[in-house]
């Protein structure tokens, strides 16, 4: 009778627990919405997608998580900071989601979730306008290329740089901002950076800048970033959910457009990265 009794204890307490899990697990998604506001964390230094513009926070980002909003019926809440502190502060609860946006890779994918990709990320090189010792990736064999820290990007350009009979002086950025600055001053040769960001730098400062085609990288793509825990899996599903629907009813292509100045043939989900 005891060892009966004890069974059902142990089944109930499982049971409880079990319910207790559950409740917990929409409690991130209930809590975004009972407080009207998604706290969305990125860096302001990585246009087209999210940059100060005149004293603004402006890009693709900033358009289409306004979109995510309406979706999901709450504001919101942008926290900036650099991108090598992005990753850390999303684990530690300063934010629901990241903006980024990130590469989406194999060792990124088993610890974080992401959204379906936003864009392309291939990776390529920006150049000075004129210099004419760089006409294709490989010239940059020996020569200071510059590339934000803690990125994809970063991971990319240095397996490259492996396969030149010269290796890249690597030099690594806080912020690609800083980079595109050296790159003006003649500081560095160049920049590593996904196409879709180049193109947008050097469409805005013709003259100055060119983009080096084609791109040396894995064919790769953006998306957004979030937690990959049960308690942020309501939270996700709903943000993906919103996002497929912005795609399919053409919204995103619109703001591709605008940004990129053309749109992007996306996957719905990335599973199996390049690398």
């Amino acid at each position: 009778m005891k060892a009966h009794s004890l069974l059902k204890g142990l089944v109930g307490a499982a049971f409880l627990l079990g319910a207790a899990v559950s409740a917990h697990a929409a409690d991130t998604l209930a809590a975004v919405k009972a407080a009207g506001t998604l706290k969305v964390g990125t860096e302001t230094a990585f246009a087209p997608f999210d940059y100060i513009d005149a004293g603004e926070h402006t890009g693709l980002n900033v358009d289409l998580f306004a979109e995510i909003g309406k979706e999901l019926g709450v504001k919101i809440e942008w926290v900036a900071l650099p991108w090598d502190g992005v990753f850390p502060a999303l684990e530690a609860g300063k934010f629901d989601v990241v903006a980024g946006p990130a590469t989406i890779t194999k060792k990124r994918l088993e610890r974080y979730r992401f959204t379906p990709p936003i864009a392309e990320a291939t990776i390529a090189i920006l150049k000075k306008a004129g210099d004419t010792t760089i006409s294709k990736p490989e010239d940059i064999a020996g020569k200071k290329i510059g590339v934000g820290k803690a990125t994809a990007q970063l991971d990319q350009l240095k397996e490259f740089s492996e396969t030149l009979p010269t290796k890249v002086d690597v030099r690594e950025y806080p912020a690609f901002t800083e980079s595109y600055a050296d790159l003006a001053a003649g500081r560095i040769a160049g920049v590593a950076n996904s196409l879709p960001n180049i193109a947008f730098v050097a469409s805005q400062r013709k003259g100055t800048f060119e983009v080096v085609l084609p791109p040396f990288g894995k064919k790769s793509y953006f998306g957004f970033i979030g937690l990959k825990d049960a308690d942020h899996a309501p939270l996700m599903d709903a943000i993906d959910a919103a996002m497929l629907k912005i795609k399919a009813d053409g919204r995103m292509a619109e703001l591709q457009k605008k940004w990129f100045g053309a749109s992007f043939d996306t996957p719905d989900a990335v599973k199996d990265p390049a690398f």
